[in-house]
């Protein structure tokens, strides 16, 4: 080993060393004592097992930079396919970073006045909730929507999402609405965590228990198939999401090529029309009266439900939730 390894691997240790200090003083533990307890109680592997030191910096720079508390789970770990680990901010740590951050102004919701049943859930819950995040630099709030068949998330035993889907859908809309108004980076939400891993959690026991796809593909009747496409023609003609519509096809009729095929050409379709429309409408023309741009224009939302687009969120943006049109628009 070279001086410069040697001193880079000195300097690294001190670091370390330094850190477990300052949080085992923050939390009144023992230094000497602080990494054994964390390991085998908030950092404690689903599995059983015990995170490696490495692994245990990686989650203690992630608490400290956030001032999370891990002896409460705020914050917890999930390990990755890599031996490498997720750090998992639950709820309440999500609630107090937001708190914590000094242009924080406060944070509305709105909620969808439509109702709807997911598969499996108790209660029927709005079809999107919004998060309006205030900041004390800005001139107008954050607003970020999420929808509940795309956020719903079903397993082998009743969970969350099936006792309390308004709830869950609220804490969605928050911490997506906190992650882009702050810029909050390099920790993720349960959901998230399962989806980079490719496991499912129990809640009841908070084991692995599966490695099936966390949104089962639903046999769909004729009926709610074409239902299926004319409410996802209406919010791509209204928000532009083509790409996402795509990719929620790619997975929803993964196992059904002609309806697949099927749907990715009348989405198409609807999308030529969409944009030729708007070409349209810059040129000064009209489209021609009963055409489908024109029953695709009554799909876009009220006004009262619409936001400017200086307020509005993009939802195409993979960076704020890796595919925006996820999930189930569940029909079956």
């Amino acid at each position: 080993m070279t001086q410069l390894a040697t001193t880079q691997k000195t300097n690294s240790n001190e670091k370390a060393k330094s850190l477990v200090i300052k949080m085992a003083e923050r939390f009144g533990v023992d230094s000497e004592k602080f990494m054994t307890t964390l390991k085998s109680t908030a950092f404690k592997q689903r599995d059983g097992s015990e995170p490696t030191n490495e692994q245990m910096m990686a989650l203690m720079v992630v608490a400290d930079q956030y001032g999370l508390n891990p002896f409460t789970r705020e914050i917890y770990a999930f390990p990755d396919k890599y031996n490498g680990i997720v750090p998992v901010v639950g709820v309440d740590g999500w609630s107090r970073i937001v708190n914590q951050h000094p242009q924080f102004d406060g944070v509305e919701f709105r909620f969808s006045e439509n109702l709807i049943q997911m598969p499996q859930a108790l209660s029927k819950a709005p079809e999107w909730i919004e998060a309006v995040m205030y900041r004390k630099d800005r001139s107008h709030p954050i607003v970020v929507r999420e929808y509940l068949d795309e956020c719903y998330k079903t397993g082998n035993r009743p969970g969350p999402w099936q006792t309390h889907p308004k709830r869950f859908l609220r804490h969605k809309t928050y911490i997506q609405g906190a992650r882009i108004a702050f810029g909050f980076v390099g920790i993720y939400d349960q959901d998230e965590a399962e989806n980079i891993i490719g496991n499912t959690i129990d809640n009841a026991t908070g084991q692995v228990v599966s490695m099936t796809p966390s949104r089962p593909e639903y046999e769909m009747t004729e009926e709610k198939y074409e239902s299926f496409i004319q409410t996802l023609i209406a919010r791509g003609t209204a928000e532009g999401c083509w790409p996402s519509i795509n990719q929620l096809l790619d997975e929803r009729f993964a196992n059904n090529p002609a309806r697949l095929q099927d749907a990715k050409r009348r989405i198409s379709n609807a999308e030529f029309e969409a944009l030729n429309a708007a070409d349209m409408q810059s040129d000064g023309r009209r489209p021609a009266a009963g055409s489908s741009k024109g029953k695709a224009a009554k799909a876009k939302p009220s006004k009262e439900e619409a936001q400017p687009e200086s307020q509005q969120v993009s939802p195409e943006n993979p960076s704020e939730s890796n595919a925006d049109v996820q999930g189930s628009l569940d029909m079956g």
